[in-house]
């Protein structure tokens, strides 16, 4: 029998290994250069000594030992508007199902903890990420051609009224 999945809250060594393989799996299938390793450390750096319970979470989806993904709520800094980050599935994960479980949890937090707008940022070329925002009821905001993290991209910006 399988081990099931399940989620907890971000714990002692998450960080490590969630700025690990950000920067790995971006590296090698996204070419990034170490300014995006930086911004995940950072990110995380900031939620672990200033996050509020109440209105910000972290699920790290795991079979066992092994961690499968992760996703964050967190405040956006506008009343009312929560932002979703660090979204991640390690890619022996996708294709179960783990992706919409993982939003779902933070979308029904977000509304849950009071706010009214989920945001989130990407890149264009995460195409099966935008095909689940879209499903699930995000919808485009924004979509800009830039220079990141060693790369030419087109970031977009998602949103979901809750």
């Amino acid at each position: 029998m399988t081990t099931p999945v399940t989620f907890r809250d971000l714990a002692i060594g998450d960080a490590g290994w969630l700025i690990q393989r950000h920067a790995e799996l971006y590296a090698e299938n996204d070419g990034f250069d170490a300014s995006f390793e930086a911004l995940v450390a950072e990110i995380l750096a900031a939620y672990i000594r200033d996050h509020d319970p109440a209105q910000e979470r972290a699920w790290i989806a795991h079979r066992g030992d092994q961690r499968l993904g992760s996703i964050f709520c967190v405040r956006e800094g506008t009343p009312g508007i929560a932002k979703l980050r660090l979204f991640l599935l390690e890619p022996a994960a996708r294709g179960m199902g783990l992706g919409h479980q993982l939003l779902t949890l933070c979308t029904d937090f977000a509304r849950d903890a009071g706010y009214r707008t989920l945001r989130l940022w990407t890149h264009e070329s995460h195409r099966a990420a935008c095909a689940l925002y879209a499903r699930n009821g995000f919808r485009l905001t924004a979509s800009i051609p830039v220079r990141n993290f060693s790369q030419d991209l087109v970031e977009q910006s998602w949103e979901i009224d809750l």
